[in-house]
């Protein structure tokens, strides 16, 4: 699905990503680690098409499509999802008003008709009672007041209406209490499937305790320093990342 080559990025003349390849197929759940200034949020952001970074070498390739001239819409509408670490406030917008805009933007770009309202609905009701979302959360404005967990309740809920092909929760347990976090992991549990794949980016093994991973990959100063299992995470948890810089790639 997803095939990273030798990529390298750049931000204001700084070089971040120095090599990355990976490789993420349809079912899987890969878990990006790795230390503060590794490169974990850039390689999140070059991935979505986020315009501050600079591709300087290597590729993106989505379904055998390279997505280099792909603006970040694009980039959605094709089946990529990024959660933030920080979402935005937008006031006077209800979370319900901006699910419609986006899901018939998303079906505007493949050439299909505006979703009918009743079937927006209905979409809408299964997806908040499957995450256990209240109605009253649906009215309100985007973001606006939200606590920690609920502004990352509500990226899931949006990540559940547009059932993207690879989502990517760019440091999603940051801020979070232990309840938050598990009702954010079960979400993205019952919405992975056989058709989607999940890219996890964390700084702790809590996280991967609901949301178990395929695979760990471990970042230090712009490259994937190690590979391995879920058993990984754990050993990153007791050991520390300082007993890996050093470990070639995988």
């Amino acid at each position: 699905m997803l095939k990273i080559n030798d990529l390298h990025a750049r931000v204001e003349d700084k070089d971040i990503l120095k090599g990355i390849n990976l490789e993420v197929n349809a079912g899987e759940v890969h878990a990006i680690m790795g230390p503060n200034g590794s490169g974990k949020s850039t390689l999140a952001s070059v991935i979505a098409g986020k315009e501050e970074f600079e591709v300087t070498q290597g590729s993106v390739v989505l379904d055998g499509e390279d997505l280099e001239d792909d603006a970040p819409e694009e980039r959605a509408h094709k089946g990529i999802f990024l959660s933030f670490q920080y979402p935005v406030e937008i006031p006077g917008v209800s979370v319900t008003n901006f699910m419609k805009t986006a899901i018939n933007e998303s079906r505007k770009a493949r050439g299909l008709e505006d979703m009918p309202a009743k079937e927006m609905l209905k979409l809408i009701r299964e997806k908040s009672e499957m995450l256990e979302i209240d109605r009253k959360f649906l009215s309100r404005s985007l973001n606006e007041g939200f606590s920690g967990g609920e502004k990352k309740r509500n990226e899931i809920f949006q990540m559940a209406m547009l059932e993207p092909r690879l989502a990517i929760l760019d440091e999603t347990d940051s801020g979070l209490d232990i309840d938050a976090l598990r009702i954010v992991a079960n979400g993205v549990n019952k919405l992975k499937s056989k058709d989607n794949a999940v890219v996890v980016i964390t700084h702790y093994q809590r996280l991967l305790e609901y949301i178990v991973p395929d695979f760990v990959h471990v970042l230090h100063n712009g490259k994937i320093v190690k590979s391995g299992g879920k058993e990984l995470a754990l050993e990153l948890e007791e050991k520390g990342y300082d007993w890996i810089k050093n470990e070639a790639v995988v």
